[in-house]
């Protein structure tokens, strides 16, 4: 009876992420003859947009169907209605539980975009070096046709996103593929930064650490 009264809480949640998935979804064809220098465009759009006034929420349906096309371009990928969901509640703040294959790289691309638009840095967080490399290396693609820059933390080395880029070693193995050494202040000032849990923490540690502001890698907190 209280359902019936009030109605259930998560299906009312839901309904509100497919409203905004049916948004974007309409937006598709608007951006499907969009070039490469369209893309980049759009973003600068966003960040001006953003700087007069206009909040995240304001550009997300825009910005989700940027980034959809952008890897329909890059990848031949296009999100699925549960991953821009995803992305949706990931912006929101939420938790998303996805099962395995079920596209959370992706899915993830979305809200990352969005929000790297603000330019004060977006951490993303996975559970390996090898992972952080691979990541990098596979969404960078889409990053980048966007405009916007992505560094990743690997273990002691710091890279950047290269497409083309050539590899230090011709031996080297394919999730160095597109990675180019860089400075660990470097890989934090990109607009997207890949990395494990520990590498972020004790980054951080060792910044509180430090002696002088000179020395410290990573940006302001936010």
């Amino acid at each position: 009876m209280f359902k019936k009264i009030f109605g259930d809480a998560n299906e009312k949640h839901l309904k509100e992420l497919r409203l905004l998935t049916e948004k974007v979804n309409e937006l598709e064809p608007e951006f499907e003859g969009f070039s490469d220098s369209d893309f980049k465009k759009k973003t600068e759009e966003f960040k001006g947009r953003l700087k007069d006034g206009e909040t995240l929420d304001d550009i997300l349906v825009e910005a989700f169907a940027l980034v959809r096309e952008a890897a329909k371009k890059t990848l031949d990928q296009r999100h699925y209605d549960v991953q821009v969901m995803t992305g949706i509640s990931l912006h929101k703040g939420e938790i998303v539980e996805m099962k395995t294959g079920e596209g959370k790289t992706l899915a993830s691309t979305m809200p990352i975009y969005l929000n790297a638009l603000e330019g004060r840095g977006v951490h993303v967080v996975t559970v390996n070096d090898y992972l952080v490399r691979r990541e990098t290396n596979w969404m960078g693609p889409v990053f980048d046709l966007l405009g916007l820059s992505v560094g990743c933390l690997s273990g002691i080395d710091s890279f950047k996103f290269n497409p083309k880029g050539k590899p230090d070693d011709d031996e080297v193995s394919i999730e160095y593929e597109n990675l180019e050494k860089i400075e660990r202040n470097e890989a934090y000032e990109a607009d997207i930064t890949y990395g494990t849990n520990n590498q972020f923490g004790f980054d951080y540690l060792r910044d509180n650490m430090a002696g002088s502001k000179e020395t410290m890698v990573q940006r302001p907190l936010h």
